[in-house]
């Protein structure tokens, strides 16, 4: 049984449970290397510099998590900064006609690869969010960066999965398997970091 079942378990109501979760969600975030978020901004900082392209990705919350890094830390932080050179930051879960057609005629495990195929240039980055490490579709889309001269960043959770001897560098959220809420809160709580950091510095 996961802390999380435990805690679940043990919790007479939900607000007793929502104070537990509270707890656990921070026990996490502490076991977090910080200087892998500082090492993920300086290398944010080089890709805006030299004019590359971002690319965020992931699975079920994860995508959805995808989806707002792209807004918060391109939108967000233009409108809300005087930066001239913003970071030119997009989300590979967002096309429903490309995502549809692209598992219907190659396969789900494509989703990814056959979109950097058109958009992806040589020294991009791409940012993989994801709890386990393992699911294929993020593996292939790692592997194709990595061979097409690009770099890889995984926010990741549990054991760290196969994506994290694959990236180049990663932030490791340690935990439970099946701790896929607590993994995709502080990938968003990394995103918002950022996110305000960013609008912080360039004002």
């Amino acid at each position: 049984m996961n802390d999380l079942k435990k805690i679940a378990k043990k919790s007479k109501n939900i607000i007793e449970f929502s104070k537990n979760y509270f707890k656990r969600l921070s026990k996490i975030y502490e076991a977090i290397d910080k200087n892998k978020i500082k090492q993920l901004e300086k290398k944010l900082h080089e890709i805006r510099i030299n004019g590359g392209n971002i690319f965020v990705i992931g699975n079920g919350g994860s995508a959805a998590n995808a989806s707002s890094m792209a807004n918060d830390l391109g939108f967000d932080v233009i409108k809300k900064t005087k930066i001239k050179k913003c970071f030119k930051i997009f989300s590979l879960n967002d096309n429903t006609s490309v995502l549809t057609a692209i598992s219907n005629d190659i396969g789900y495990e494509n989703l990814f690869v056959g979109q950097l195929k058109i958009h992806f240039k040589k020294k991009d980055m791409i940012i993989i969010l994801s709890a386990s490490g393992n699911s294929k579709n993020l593996l292939k889309a790692a592997n194709w960066v990595k061979k097409n001269n690009g770099y890889v960043f995984s926010i990741i959770g549990f054991d760290g999965g196969k994506l994290k001897k694959l990236s180049n560098n990663c932030i490791h959220i340690k935990s439970n398997s099946d701790e896929y809420g607590p993994v995709e809160d502080i990938q968003l709580i990394i995103n918002h970091i950022l996110a305000h950091w960013f609008q912080k510095i360039f004002n």
